[in-house]
């Protein structure tokens, strides 16, 4: 996408759909390959299932996989390239990021070393802060790409920001809470050979026997 954008001169503020000739050709091409993509990616639905992890099976899961499947026909169909370039750039890199992570997570000798997710949930909204403020700058300054495509994207990439921001605020800002009162270190501490509970629970016995 890259190259083919660079190569055929696109505009980074707006892209007509027609202007670039061949370039827009190329482009129309690679985006049908990233619409093929999105069939693969329900994969991890299908070993969600398999592997019995319904939990992950979330909303926002649902919600994302099967609009993204659905919106990419359409516009391989009707924006095929111009401004519909931007979003699955950005998307591709960090799809790139994404599944790097899942794939050395299954090496039990890195996962020391991925201490990064949460920071990719944030590249993740980066992106789709980026794509509306790409998308609205057509709006602005127009070129002819159709203003109501602009206006669903911008739309449809609010939804994702508001859903993955629910999701970061939950896994990542209540989670450690919640973790911290389960993981409280247990007392350890020893005088003359018994834990120091031992001898809380004397005195209170022997307490009670003194006053009966």
């Amino acid at each position: 996408l890259i190259l083919a954008t660079w190569e055929g001169g696109y505009n980074l503020q707006c892209q007509n759909l027609h202007s670039a000739g061949e370039a827009d050709i190329r482009v129309a091409k690679v985006l049908w390959w990233y619409y093929f993509s999105k069939v693969i990616e329900f994969a991890d639905t299908i070993f969600f299932v398999l592997r019995k992890k319904s939990s992950q099976i979330t909303f926002l899961h649902v919600y994302h996989h099967a609009t993204m499947f659905n919106i990419w026909w359409c516009v391989l169909n009707w924006i095929p390239c111009g401004q519909s370039f931007f979003g699955p750039t950005l998307n591709s890199f960090i799809h790139v990021l994404m599944y790097s992570y899942y794939g050395l997570s299954v090496i039990p000798s890195m996962r020391k070393y991925l201490w990064w997710k949460k920071y990719l949930t944030q590249a993740q909204l980066i992106q789709f802060l980026l794509t509306i403020v790409h998308t609205l700058s057509a709006a602005v300054k127009p070129c002819g790409f159709p203003f109501g495509c602009l206006m669903f994207q911008s739309s449809y990439m609010a939804t994702l920001v508001i859903l993955f921001i629910n999701f970061y605020i939950k896994t990542y800002q209540k989670a450690p809470s919640r973790m911290a009162a389960k993981e409280t270190p247990v007392t350890t501490e020893v005088k003359n050979g018994y834990h120091k509970n031992y001898f809380a629970a004397s005195n209170g016995f022997l307490s009670n026997k003194k006053a009966q």
